[in-house]
């Protein structure tokens, strides 16, 4: 290697100060850089959202030549996503190799690969309260949130579905089903039964929806809750948790404490389309959406000057699609893109240049939305699909319409196929066609995309397995 030598006779004072003040910061950066340099990171998965749903979720709010929030960052990369045991993949393995670095089995949270998927049983309320996990079912895999926690950290998850369903529950959580969520929420409860303690003094921050899975069993038209009698809410509240459940609470919980928000009874929170509506159990309404959300968990994470982990899951998208409503998943993306764009000016706020922040923003999985036919530039994507050349309806061999937006499997195939309408088509219930009649849609194979910026975000490129993430996230962030 060539080496150039620096000639100190030919600088002028002024310059000679200078340039050791350049090469001063530049071993500064280095050695910064190699102990790992995102102070904070925040973790975006949009569950299920596949690079179809992305894109029709960026003609439908911006056009064809929009972007999305998730468009603008700089790095990008694409994901497998196979499991330990399967080309597709549910929901809990894939999260998992983001947070553990390990591929395990479908339904499967945070443990080896070699656990075993046990289903749990019921109660003697009906519900799946009897974890069936045997002790010796596998060992628990290592969170990054964890390793963040055990450095001192705030960590926090924030989700749009029960704070116990899978993707959350895999930052936390260790357990060989992911149906066991009354379980799953007794390892939340420092120096509870069942508490994992690799979370130290507990998870600092909590929001989500299934208030039932913390809460005793209340008979009635819902019929939910622990067999066990325990309040896990009233017992995290003695631990000097803040609880709340509506936004109004959240927003005025003040930094310094833990927090838990759950604000819905039973089950998800709302869809965004549905949100600001009431519902039948009267709460769409008083839920927060997932941008208000990560802020406040911001805030209340920023309290601790060693910096944070957050997740944050946009998890509905997931579900419309498993419906094949596609009106709700692309909403819903849209709710999800927004909370990158809030989360990215309030970071910016207090590191501009994003120096000290890690963001990163994925999927867990693909599905099976496809973006079909030859539609004019500037054709709704929800709507019929309409010809380039002439603007007039596209038909199929039988001569009827169809829609731009199908899904490859799922419940609405019909026998003999109709010609569909806009007034139809637009509308908030409809359910997309399908091509192989399955009773709900499945997650499809496929690859899905990453976007990356801030500190660390330079390795975040090619093509990666998921597992990967894991490491690139632990290098970043020097845990």
């Amino acid at each position: 290697m060539k080496r150039t030598l620096l000639n100190h006779s030919l600088l002028t004072p002024a310059l000679l100060a200078r340039t050791l003040l350049s090469t001063a910061l530049a071993l500064s950066f280095t050695a910064a850089h190699a102990a790992g340099e995102a102070k904070n990171i925040i973790f975006f998965l949009g569950d299920g959202m596949g690079p179809s749903t992305i894109t029709a979720a960026r003609i439908f709010k911006y056009g064809e030549d929009g972007s999305l929030t998730m468009d603008t960052l700089e790095r990008t990369a694409r994901i497998k996503t196979f499991s330990n045991d399967a080309q597709t993949t549910d929901s809990a393995p894939s999260m998992a190799a983001y947070m553990t670095g390990v591929k395990m089995n479908n339904e499967v949270i945070s443990m080896s690969p070699d656990t075993v998927a046990t289903n749990p049983g019921r109660d003697a309320n009906g519900n799946l309260g009897v974890n069936n996990c045997a002790a010796g079912n596998g060992t628990p895999a290592v969170t990054i949130l964890e390793l963040a926690k055990a450095k001192g950290k705030a960590v926090g998850t924030v989700t749009t579905t029960e704070l116990t369903h899978a993707t959350p529950a895999t930052a936390w959580s260790h357990i060989c089903n992911r149906n066991a969520q009354y379980a799953i929420a007794a390892q939340l409860v420092p120096g509870g039964a069942g508490f994992n303690p690799a979370l130290g003094d507990g998870v600092d921050v909590l929001m989500g929806g299934g208030r039932n899975h913390f809460t005793p069993f209340a008979a009635g038209s819902n019929a939910a809750g622990r067999a066990d009698g325990r309040n896990l809410l009233a017992e995290l509240a003695a631990k000097g948790y803040t609880v709340a459940g509506s936004k109004a609470e959240m927003n005025a919980a003040a930094p310094g404490k833990k927090f838990i928000g759950l604000y819905s009874s039973r089950s998800h929170l709302e869809y965004e389309l549905d949100r600001t509506a009431t519902p039948p159990l009267g709460e769409g309404a008083s839920q927060p959406s997932l941008a208000e959300m990560t802020v406040k968990a911001m805030d209340l994470l920023a309290s601790n000057t060693n910096g944070y982990f957050l997740m944050v899951e946009g998890g509905r998208i997931d579900h419309a699609l498993h419906g094949t409503n596609a009106k709700r998943a692309l909403t819903d993306t849209i709710a999800f893109d927004d909370a990158i764009k809030a989360a990215l000016a309030k970071a910016k706020q207090n590191d501009p240049t994003l120096a000290n922040t890690l963001i990163v923003v994925t999927a867990d999985h693909d599905h099976t939305l496809a973006i079909n036919g030859y539609a004019k530039r500037g054709n709704p994507i929800l709507d019929i699909n309409r010809g380039y050349r002439d603007n007039q309806p596209g038909r199929d061999a039988d001569g009827n319409t169809y829609t731009t937006l199908v899904f490859g499997n799922g419940p609405n195939r019909p026998n003999l196929r109709t010609s569909l309408d806009s007034a139809t088509v637009l509308a908030d219930n409809y359910l997309q066609e399908t091509g192989v009649r399955l009773s709900s849609e499945t997650h499809g194979g496929g690859d899905v995309k990453l976007f990356a910026t801030g500190a660390g975000a330079k390795a975040f490129k090619g093509t990666l397995d998921n597992t990967r993430v894991f490491s690139l996230l632990r290098s970043a962030s020097g845990l």
